[in-house]
Parts: C-alpha cells; sequence; structure tokens
C-alpha cells in the first residue's frame, strides 16, 4: 500500500502537517482529529482499513497541534474568562473560529487538487467536519460527525466533576505529560472496554516529540466555545450523513450525538453500546465499515 510520509503544506496562510494512506488517484477521505489531540490518534491500522478499500485517506495536525503551524502571535482567553463563559455563557473572545480551521481543511484540499472528499471528523473533529459541509457542500461527498454535537448550549455536557479532572496545568516534561495524558484518556475511555494503557503511552510520548502547545489547546477550546450553534445550518444540508455517538461519552453525551442525527436531513445515526469519547479497537472495524458503506453509496 502507497504511503506518503509526514510533510508539511501551505494552506489557509498557515502550514498544515499530514500523511497519507493509499493511492492519490482514489477518492479521498478526509480525517480530522479533536480537541488537544495530533492527528497521529487517527489510528494507523483505521487509515490502512479505509485505504484498501479503495480511497486515498489523509490526516493531518490542525493549526496549534503537533507539527502544524501554532499561532503564537494570538493570545488565548484567560482562565477567567473561560470560567466565566462556561457557567455564565459570558460571550468569549477567541483568537480563531471552527469556521477558521474549516477553512484549513479546504485549503489542505486546494493544495492537494482534491476538487471533493468524503469528511470524517471526531470531537472537535466533527465540529469542524459539520461547517465544512455547511460552508462548502459542494466539496463534500460525504459526512461523518463522530463522538461530536451541534454547537446548541443547551445540549448536556460533562458533569463538573469530570471536567474538573480533565483539567490539568502545563506538563514539564515528557513523563509528567504521559502520566496526566493517561489519566485524562482513561476518562475518556470509559470503563466498558479495555484501555490500552501501552498504546495511547506509546502515543502520548510521540505526542510530545512532535511538538506539545498548552496556549494553543486554550486558542482551540475557544474556538470551540465561541461558535455558534449550527442545528439550523445543519437543517439545511443534502450531503448523505453518518453520525455516530457512544453511549458512555462522559465529555459530550449521547443526547449530543442524537441532536446532531436529527439536525442533519437523513442522517443515519450509530450508537455503540459502551463506547465514550475514544474508538475502541473492539469497534474499530465496524467503524471503518460505516464509513466504507456511506462513502460508496455515494458513487
Amino acid at each position: 500500500m502507497q504511503y506518503i510520509s509526514e510533510q508539511q503544506i501551505a494552506s489557509n496562510n498557515i502550514k498544515l502537517n499530514y500523511d497519507s494512506f493509499g493511492d492519490p488517484a482514489h477518492p479521498a477521505i478526509i480525517l480530522i482529529m479533536g480537541l488537544a489531540t495530533q492527528m497521529i490518534f487517527w489510528d494507523s491500522d483505521i487509515c490502512r482499513q479505509l485505504a484498501q478499500q479503495g480511497f486515498w485517506v489523509l490526516r493531518f495536525d490542525n493549526r496549534d497541534i503537533g507539527k502544524s503551524t501554532h499561532m503564537t502571535q494570538l493570545n488565548p482567553p484567560s482562565g477567567l474568562a473561560f470560567l466565566l463563559n462556561i457557567l455564565t455563557g459570558k460571550k468569549l473572545q477567541s483568537a480563531y473560529q471552527l469556521s477558521d480551521m474549516a477553512a484549513d481543511t479546504l485549503g489542505l484540499m486546494d493544495a492537494l487538487n482534491i476538487p471533493r472528499a468524503h469528511i470524517v471528523g471526531a470531537s472537535m473533529g466533527g465540529m469542524i467536519a459539520q461547517i465544512l459541509a455547511i460552508q462548502a457542500p459542494q466539496r463534500v461527498i460525504s459526512l461523518t460527525s463522530i463522538m461530536s454535537t451541534t454547537g446548541n448550549r443547551a445540549l448536556p455536557r460533562a458533569k463538573n466533576s469530570t471536567l474538573l479532572k480533565l483539567l490539568t496545568t502545563p506538563a514539564k516534561n515528557a513523563e509528567d505529560y504521559v502520566k496526566r495524558g493517561l489519566n485524562i484518556w482513561r476518562i475518556l475511555h470509559a470503563d466498558h472496554f479495555p484501555f490500552d494503557a501501552k498504546k495511547i503511552s506509546e502515543l502520548l510520548q510521540l505526542s510530545w516529540q512532535r511538538g506539545v502547545n498548552g496556549q494553543g489547546i486554550s486558542r482551540q477550546l475557544a474556538a470551540i466555545l465561541a461558535s455558534p450553534d449550527r442545528t439550523i445550518d445543519l437543517a439545511k444540508l443534502k450531503i448523505p450523513s453518518l453520525v455516530i455517538h457512544g453511549s458512555l461519552d462522559p465529555l459530550l453525551p449521547l443526547d449530543c450525538g442524537i441532536a446532531t442525527a436529527k439536525a442533519i436531513p437523513q442522517a443515519k445515526f450509530l450508537s455503540y453500546q459502551g463506547m465514550g469519547h475514544t474508538i475502541p479497537v473492539e469497534i474499530q472495524q465496524d467503524v471503518v465499515m460505516q464509513i466504507i458503506n456511506l462513502a460508496k453509496s455515494c458513487e
């Protein structure tokens, strides 16, 4: 199988770091990752399985993460500003919004001469994928939104006790980063499926080596919180869509996925019992086949 190793490409006035699996002559599937999470958390096995079904599969680091451009010239909001937004809904001033990150993805497509693609996003990546479908529907063949939401602040959110566990101060070294990261990923994974600590530790160690940027994560979070509700715009989509969510998601509860599927006309909704805010290896192959089935139904 053809593999194009990591490289950077100009997109939307920044540089995005990406790699790809499969033949560039095949229809493209673009994978968009979530908050604070580098592209390597799109499991290579998922990428290979998709490519083996006749697709060119691309994954990339969003802005402010990994090897893509870190927006260091832009200051993130203060901790107090985040707190007031979450508790009272006070407007948050963000360095950029999710629409800018959708434009990054579109710029990647332009730079690689991809006229249309199947777009797959997880968590924040699902939000970005939704916006891309809203803003440039002619460029999106199909949309898959995984463990994501519509941006409606009235929907259920993570428990305060869970949020407090996820909040950590920036790590000072790789060992500390891996230790804290493992605790966070255990919470996100939920308790139903076995947690592969060795695999996650290796991904976290690699993430540290590739580049960790605490302020960048704050800017990404601000983009989520400052971006508007997408429900009305999602209702206008005419794109074949799949919404996947876990029954035990501790970060974006199941109702968020249900609301997303209800918002998109004729979207297929798939809930996995026991899935948290990760894609466990036990359901990975089925998730891949669901994405493939949607993509091939558009041929």
